[in-house]
């Protein structure tokens, strides 16, 4: 959480601006802006969702969300047999 804190910060400084205009953007208060800066925990997720698509990283979230591939799961898929039906009769 603190490297993301910090990655915010970074982006707001390159943006040129100050907590108080970045705060109001993503609709936070300062001292809860200043929490996602150093990191709390607290800080709820629907917030950081907010501030990452003002940043044009919503895609992000994605990413952190994403199940995890077991890929022993995926070989045994693969090698089980395959279930077929009969294709439907035309009755005419």
């Amino acid at each position: 959480m603190k490297a993301l804190g910090e990655r915010l910060r970074e982006e707001r400084l390159r943006r040129n601006e100050t907590q108080q205009v970045f705060a109001s953007r993503i609709g936070v208060s300062i001292p809860t802006y200043y929490k996602m800066e150093n990191g709390d925990p607290r800080v709820q997720i629907g917030q950081w969702a907010v501030a990452l698509d003002i940043l044009d990283h919503a895609g992000d979230l994605d990413f952190l969300l994403a199940p995890t591939e077991d890929l022993f799961a995926k070989y045994d898929q693969s090698q089980s047999p395959r279930r077929q039906r009969a294709s439907r009769k035309e009755n005419k």
